[in-house]
């Protein structure tokens, strides 16, 4: 019932964009709503490669899971999802090459050669991010903190220049995930269901996102974030409690609200009734808070700025209205409707609590009204752990059939911007 229920919001988001025609599409700049793209039915080197390893997948990864060595299962689904990840990157080869959605003007790479001094576009970042002024950030930088901006500035002085390295960059670091989530639910004491989920992490419809936006940079740095205090809490380990502090103190950092992530980080702990390792991972945020602020960024500064900044462009042109509720069917294009049908077997103890609390996260962002589109790609830090829910269900090759299948159509018939 919960799958159909998923299918008939997404059937309803896309029939409100196909019958609005072209001023609904054009007013809300999402040609294939719910979806931030165009329709545009294509095959590419990627679709044998992909359509090779969803059957692989099937047929023999739910044994596999069960049977592998856990350092052996964590590297396989690691290679798997970044092999999957890969393909469909490649699914869009003949429309574009690796990387080319970071070549957009919107996009971090378009004002790297504006920067003389990583100390100075610190100081000045948040007078810059107001729109319709000569220094104004692109989109992009301007709509997140310094931190994401930084980050490929950072690969562009290493020599590592262009959107080819930055499209590496986020497949190498976003699939790295899947592996966080693993290590997580085991650590909450459930392997059987991170071995049940394994899978369903390597053919994860998310998959999409994470090889043509930032966006999988940033769900990488936030779930091991989540892994580490997992372990702080479990083992009593302090450095990984600083750990998880540091890494989930960047996080918003990279995308203001990755503050939501407080609230599955919040999870980890209540599953565990153990709440020491909040003082080194407190230690371990304000570290990383006070280094942006010693150099000259001042996060509440840019957070306000960045919302006056949202509400100088097309947001106030996307109706809440709809996207208020087509944001949800956005997420069920990511998670894959086998993730919504195993939303009712979830339970509020254990590891549980933390897809639920990635559901609260979601309607959190969903409710702020600061995430009108694109919330596919916008919340995949959430929606990582929502699709533990799939591996909750019975027949798990069906589906994985069903999976993959969503992941496939997606990527063969929308020419997604990111």
């Amino acid at each position: 019932m919960f799958a159909a229920f998923g299918l008939g919001l997404v059937a309803a988001a896309a029939a409100v964009g196909l019958v609005g025609g072209k001023h609904f599409r054009d007013k809300n700049y999402a040609h294939a709503a719910p979806i931030f793209g165009d329709w545009l039915p294509h095959v590419g080197w990627g679709t044998v490669p992909a359509v090779l390893l969803a059957v692989a997948a099937v047929l023999w990864g739910p044994d596999l899971a069960h049977k592998l060595p856990w350092p052996h299962l964590m590297l396989a689904t690691w290679a798997g999802n970044l092999a999957w990840t890969v393909s469909l990157v490649f699914v869009d080869s003949s429309q574009r090459g690796f990387g080319a959605p970071f070549a957009d003007p919107n996009e971090y790479l378009h004002d790297i050669p504006r920067i003389t001094s990583m100390g100075e576009a610190l100081r000045d970042f948040s007078s810059r991010i107001l729109d319709f002024q000569p220094e104004s950030w692109t989109t992009h930088v301007s709509g997140h903190p310094p931190g994401a901006f930084l980050t490929f500035v950072v690969l562009d002085r290493l020599g590592l220049t262009g959107t080819t390295w930055a499209g590496v960059f986020v497949v190498l670091t976003g699939s790295t995930a899947v592996m966080a989530v693993l290590v997580t639910f085991r650590a909450l004491g459930d392997e059987s269901w991170a071995r049940a989920a394994a899978p369903f992490l390597v053919l994860s419809p998310l998959a999409v996102w994470i090889g043509t936006s930032a966006d999988g940079w940033f769900m990488a740095i936030t779930a091991w974030g989540i892994a580490l205090l997992a372990t702080a809490a479990t083992s009593g380990r302090v450095v990984a409690g600083l750990g998880a502090g540091v890494l989930l103190g960047f996080g918003i950092y990279l995308n203001y609200g990755l503050v939501l992530m407080g609230i599955p980080a919040v999870a980890v702990l209540w599953s565990t009734r153990n709440w020491r390792p909040i003082v080194p991972a407190v230690v371990g945020a304000l570290t990383v808070a006070a280094a942006f602020t010693l150099s000259g960024f001042w996060w509440f500064d840019g957070m306000n700025l960045v919302v006056e900044r949202y509400y100088q462009g097309i947001a106030t042109r996307r109706p809440f209205s709809y996207w208020v509720w087509a944001n949800l069917a956005a997420t069920v294009c990511v998670v894959g409707v086998g993730a919504v049908g195993g939303l009712h077997r979830l339970r509020p103890k254990g590891a549980g609590l933390l897809p639920i609390a990635a559901g609260v996260a979601i309607l959190g962002a969903d409710l702020s009204a600061l995430s009108k589109a694109e919330t596919e790609r916008i919340w995949l830090s959430f929606t990582v752990w929502l699709l533990l829910a799939v591996a909750l269900l019975p027949n798990p090759r069906r589906w994985l059939v069903a999976q993959a299948v969503g992941a496939l159509l997606i990527s063969h018939l929308i020419l997604t911007h990111w």
